[in-house]
């Protein structure tokens, strides 16, 4: 019998018949160590359950991927070496490790502050940083018509002001605060420069209103961002900037604003007198929440006014929108219809203003215009189904408004957002399936070019200021989908952009996708926008991943938190939006995920291999695995 100290091994082995002949366990463990038969027990375990993975026919028994992969060999193409069922696509976007996300997640928050902290140390007051020559820039005096440079840059500080939510997204509060009365002590928009009204308006406006917004939260989403005798000061700045650009409608037969404004002379220029559909219609957010904020209604009602004489003056055959308006006439003056520069953001903005301000107009208009662009701009077979000749390749066209057929066989950087707008307005299958196309085109070049001309596969235009857009719509479908593709997705982006942008004090703007080579401009969308849906996207426990519900991003990515303040109507009647339900259990509004609580057996990639290789097979690019 054994003593008091060694466990019973015999319970479970012993014949029922003592008479019957067994082996003598007992005699074992008295004559070897207990720890020589523990170890014998687990290679017995461990070769069944190899015997049970190993067995054909169907078993429940999933293949488990590790967490570290950086010691496997390299992958074949023969489908055999492959664990079964999954292919060398499947493998190279297995699920990403915890370890790999926090890598990521950090190497996000390393790269906007090699970019802020560099254009704080050698171009702030100044608006951007050359990052080649570790200088500040400012608007090009000397060349008036230079408008790539002198639309965005107005000596204030604009890298700076367009920073300054991220810094609050990071948790940087002292930084944050800092930052702020650096921009009340430093900005002023009485300068003699001549600014584009939309960039004003996105990139600077939108920065005010966000940060005053986040430091007025109740809630203190961020934590407590108010700067020490902090009075509304960013506010007041919103508003000066406002009453600067407003003479932009004046003189306007249409209603339409002029394109640009002199800040110094507070008038518009006249040395052109057309403007975009975007650039007209892209208003409504800033100004409506400014209006909210400070009781005055004539900002949203320019601006919602600019929007719904776009919207007037589409096509009364398709119902589309034209790309450049004279705002006098109010006659188009192209008639090129897409979803890029020029009218990229006028959809955009339309559903973001029913989410944010809860005017159930604006959905009509969205609902409207976004059946107009699936119809007329649409091209190849819908995502849902599969037709395997090359001309079936879903992509979008430009097209002429008013007859619907394709005008020019180019895209641009710029459409790369519309899929992150399908995922939120609800299409998320169109979504997925647009995404796959500008990934593509990324995976061709390690970039997206400015433009890209499909019918005969090259970059028209091959520069790459490393534009948000892409990282935007990767971003937001990851949100909807909590599919690991697509953080493998913006790993690729991060390496490519520290591969090949990187410079010892910024990221340079990529003069050619073909051969890489760099300009010397690093511009503010790239701080505000490109390392913040990056830095997003890693970061799954972020209020704003976790209150996804309760904010909406600008077209410039700076957050609008809804509350009731935004659902008040500024025209002052009585709305059903005026506020916000509170009736739900989930007190904290805090969004309930449940596709993170799924189990994952297996995974797949969102869109089929043979859906992603007609794309391929369109865009003419040809990987190098499967």
């Amino acid at each position: 019998m054994p003593t008091s100290t060694q466990p019973n091994i015999t319970t479970h082995f012993r014949p029922q018949s003592e008479s019957e002949e067994f082996f003598d366990f007992n005699h074992f463990a008295r004559k070897m160590n207990l720890n020589w038969l523990l170890l014998f027990f687990h290679i017995l375990l461990t070769i069944l359950l190899f015997l049970l993975q190993n067995i054909n026919g169907n078993s429940n028994i999933y293949y488990t991927l590790p967490d570290v992969i950086q010691e496997e060999p390299e992958l074949t193409i023969d489908r055999q070496t492959y664990p079964q069922g999954y292919s060398a696509s499947e493998l190279k976007y297995r699920p990403f490790s915890e370890s790999d996300r926090l890598k990521y997640r950090l190497l996000s928050k390393e790269m906007f502050y090699h970019g802020y902290d560099n254009y704080m140390r050698y171009a702030f007051p100044l608006d951007e940083l050359n990052p080649v020559e570790c200088t500040g820039r400012g608007p090009d005096t000397n060349n008036p018509n230079n408008i790539n440079i002198n639309d965005v840059l107005g000596n204030y500080s604009l890298s700076l002001l367009d920073s300054l939510d991220m810094l609050a997204i990071l948790g940087n509060t002292s930084e944050f605060k800092d930052a702020i009365n650096r921009v009340i002590n430093t900005v002023s928009f009485s300068h003699n420069v001549t600014v584009q009204v939309f960039e004003a308006s996105i990139r600077v406006l939108g920065a005010l209103l966000s940060s005053h917004l986040l430091i007025e939260d109740q809630e203190k989403d961020f934590g407590d961002l108010r700067p020490s005798g902090y009075s509304g000061e960013l506010l007041i700045l919103s508003q000066q900037l406002a009453d600067k650009l407003l003479p932009a409608f004046d003189n306007s037969f249409s209603g339409l604003p002029h394109p640009r404004v002199n800040l110094n002379g507070s008038k518009p220029v006249y040395r052109v007198n057309t403007t975009c559909a975007a650039g007209a219609g892209t208003l409504l957010i800033e100004f409506g929440i400014l209006s909210r904020l400070v009781g005055d209604v004539k900002y949203e009602r320019l601006a919602r006014k600019a929007m719904e004489i776009i919207l007037d003056l589409r096509s009364q055959v398709t119902g589309l929108v034209g790309n450049t308006i004279d705002v006098q006439s109010g006659l188009w003056t192209d008639q090129m219809t897409g979803l890029g520069a020029g009218i990229d953001s006028l959809y955009e903005y339309i559903f973001k203003s029913y989410i944010l301000f809860g005017n159930h107009k604006d959905l009509n208009s969205f609902t409207e215009q976004y059946a107009n662009v699936m119809k007329y701009l649409k091209r190849g077979r819908p995502c849902q189904t599969w037709k395997p000749d090359i001309e079936w390749t879903p992509f979008f066209a430009n097209v002429d408004m008013n007859s619907g057929k394709v005008i020019n066989t180019w895209v641009d950087a710029l459409s790369a957002s519309f899929p992150a707008l399908q995922v939120l307005s609800g299409d998320l299958r169109e979504a997925i399936c647009s995404h796959a196309f500008y990934y593509t085109l990324w995976r061709k070049y390690d970039m997206l070019p400015e433009r890209y001309d499909w019918k005969s596969a090259t970059p028209t235009i091959p520069f790459s200021p490393l534009r948000p857009e892409f990282a935007e719509s990767t971003y937001m479908l990851y949100q909807a989908t909590r599919n690991p593709f697509y953080l493998y997705v913006g790993k690729d982006i991060i390496d490519n952009i520290q591969k090949f942008a990187k410079t010892r004090c910024g990221y340079a703007t990529i003069h050619n996708v073909l051969d890489k080579s760099i300009e010397d401009r690093m511009e503010s969308f790239f701080l505000s926008e490109t390392t913040k849906y990056l830095y997003l996207l890693f970061d799954k426990d972020n209020i704003l991943n976790k209150k996804s519900e309760r904010y909406i991003f600008s077209t410039e990515g700076h957050v609008y938190k809804i509350t009731q303040t935004m659902r008040r109507n500024a025209y002052n009647y009585t709305s059903r939006f005026t506020t916000l339900s509170t009736s739900s259990t989930n007190t904290n509004k805090t969004h309930k995920d449940q596709c993170s609580h799924l189990p994952i057996k297996e995974f797949h990639l969102p869109i089929t291999r043979e859906g992603l290789g007609q794309i391929e097979a369109f865009i003419k690019y040809s990987p190098s695995t499967p």
